[in-house]
């Protein structure tokens, strides 16, 4: 499998990404972790640079500019991921259903993959996840709706869901 890096400016700091050949991203990265995870999750792909897609370009670009819903538009796949199946692959897929502006707790998100009462597994699956803000992690906060965990860092997930009008104790 080939991937396509390339990087996009957004709000948030610099998006590197990877791409398919058929225009679907396959990784999100905050600074300089894409190559790192890609080889985790996509062991035999090569990295090789490129443009970003239109579909992801706009998608993204709509949702900085005050669109939530526009996560739902960006094609996206986990098709050949190492960790594509299982718990870990429910919770990511899972999470393209919390709509924007709402959260739910690590808990709501282990039953919503089919196992209740393993909310710390779902923080793990949750910190492992290859697209964070596309299929938005950082909808899931503590059990009293603590600020907790975010692979980009507290900040950053802070600012997300303010952008997308959730109410933050």
């Amino acid at each position: 499998m080939i991937l396509i890096r390339s990087t996009l400016p957004s709000p948030v700091g610099p998006l590197a990404l990877a791409s398919d050949a058929g225009g679907r991203l396959r990784g999100v990265a905050f600074g300089d972790g894409l190559q790192r995870e890609m080889r985790r999750e996509y062991p035999g792909a090569t990295l090789t640079e490129g443009p970003v897609p239109e579909a992801i370009r706009s998608g993204l670009d709509a949702y900085f500019a005050g669109d939530p819903g526009a996560l739902c538009r960006i094609p996206w796949s986990l098709d050949g991921a190492a960790a594509g199946d299982g718990f870990q692959a429910r919770v990511w897929r899972a999470l393209a259903d919390i709509p924007a502006g709402r959260t739910i707790s690590y808990g709501e998100m282990a039953r919503r993959a089919g196992e209740p009462g393993a909310a710390q597994a779902a923080g793990v699956a949750l910190n492992r996840n290859p697209l964070p803000v596309v299929l938005p992690c950082h909808r899931v906060v503590g059990a009293d709706g603590a600020m907790v965990g975010f692979g980009g860092g507290l900040e950053r997930k802070t600012w997300l869901l303010r952008h997308e009008g959730a109410l933050l104790l």
